[in-house]
């Protein structure tokens, strides 16, 4: 049987919400200067074991080294995020 539930919407049901990632690291062939790279998945606040396990692959894997992560997060799906509706219209 094929599930018609995103992924994405299980995780956040699971706990998991949106996190966002800014990560400065130094080109490896001018160490001087910082390049922007921007991460986004669904993970666990606080300890955030998907942005740790894509930081220590980039630690392995990539040549520029890190210099700086600042991270955001959006919380669980809340009932704040819907908006009522003040009227009804209907089509024939």
């Amino acid at each position: 049987m094929v599930s018609s539930v995103s992924r994405d919407f299980v995780r956040q049901i699971e706990g998991y919400g949106l996190a966002t990632a800014e990560i400065l690291y130094r080109l490896p062939d001018h160490p001087k200067l910082l390049q922007s790279f921007v991460w986004q998945e669904y993970d666990l606040c606080p300890d955030f074991p998907e942005l740790n396990r894509f930081l220590a692959f980039w630690r392995k894997e990539i040549e520029g080294a890190l210099h700086s992560v600042r991270v955001s997060h959006c919380g669980l799906i809340k009932p704040a995020e819907l908006t009522p509706v003040n009227g009804m219209f209907l089509l024939h």
